[in-house]
């Protein structure tokens, strides 16, 4: 990462108290008598802030971290520390969130789009690696316009299918990837274009009003789970706002299999989009919670 090595201590403010060096997960401080001070061996820091963090003075300042990064426009969050919410709520506002898939037609905030970004990023990354990338489709005209390049990807993608060779080939070279593409979404691709051809129906977004793209430049150490992480807080956060989400896998697949959307949409060659929301303001609000399959843990004990 292209990133200022300036971790410090004010050696005026240290009370001794070892946290930082306890804390700090690459090493980088020691003790010299009753003070902390960092060794020679800064560029080892990620930048993760955990001694900062920590430290009951504020000795410890980390340069290539902000708290502006944070702020937000649109929720007030005045307390540095804020009180936890409890379990209870927390379960209940992951027990409300639903996957929407009705939404009225009423823009979403462009200062809430950036502050659901600022939320996200609130999230851990491998390594602290923070190589994660966000763009925002802030209308409805993006929206549709993205569902068009979709649309021509799955049109190219069907033609393919269809021919028995290329699925062979597939299933020679590519661990059958289009054969397995055939059987479980063909025909409803094929349902889903011809509603678009014939109604404008939007199966994609299905009338979302605006989009967050969640990526990763290269340097990364698990840049997948990273965007997914982001993803999550992001989905949460929207909830608690009142606004519905909906993690669109079409999406990712089309661009990844299709280079000239990202270029159409400014997004560099190098990086990758791993997720894919949509936001808008849902129709109606949900009664209940959502159910689930019921799951058994495995357990392993050494």
């Amino acid at each position: 990462m292209d990133l200022p090595f300036g971790t410090a201590v004010d050696a005026g403010l240290c009370n001794g108290c070892t946290l930082c060096v306890t804390a700090c997960p690459a090493d980088i401080f020691t003790m010299v008598g009753d003070v902390a001070r960092t060794t020679g061996r800064q560029d080892r820091c990620i930048h993760c802030d955990h001694c900062a963090a920590i430290c009951p003075t504020g000795a410890v300042t980390v340069a290539a971290v902000s708290d502006e990064a944070l702020v937000l426009a649109t929720v007030d969050t005045p307390d540095p520390q804020p009180e936890v919410p409890s379990p209870a709520a927390l379960v209940r506002l992951m027990r409300k969130r639903r996957s929407c898939r009705m939404y009225r037609d009423k823009p979403v905030d462009r200062a809430v789009l950036e502050d659901l970004v600022r939320i996200g990023i609130t999230a851990p990354t491998g390594t602290n690696s923070q190589t994660w990338t966000f763009t925002l489709l802030p209308t409805r005209q993006a929206m549709l316009r993205f569902g068009e390049l979709a649309v021509r990807f799955f049109r190219q993608l069907n033609f393919v299918a269809r021919l028995g060779p290329a699925r062979l080939a597939s299933r020679l070279i590519a661990g059958d990837a289009l054969g397995k593409y055939y059987r479980e979404n063909y025909e409803r691709v094929v349902e889903a274009l011809e509603d678009w051809d014939r109604t404008g129906r939007d199966l994609l977004f299905h009338g979302a009003t605006a989009g967050i793209f969640i990526g990763a430049a290269p340097g990364g150490t698990t840049p997948r789970e990273d965007a997914l992480l982001a993803a999550q807080n992001i989905v949460l956060a929207a909830e608690a706002m009142g606004l519905g989400t909906c993690l669109v896998g079409f999406a990712v697949e089309a661009m990844a299999n299709d280079p000239r959307i990202k270029r159409e949409i400014g997004i560099p060659p190098d990086e990758r989009i791993y997720a894919v929301i949509a936001v808008g303001h849902p129709k109606a609000p949900w009664k209940r919670p959502a159910g689930r399959r019921a799951v058994t843990p495995r357990y392993w004990e050494g």
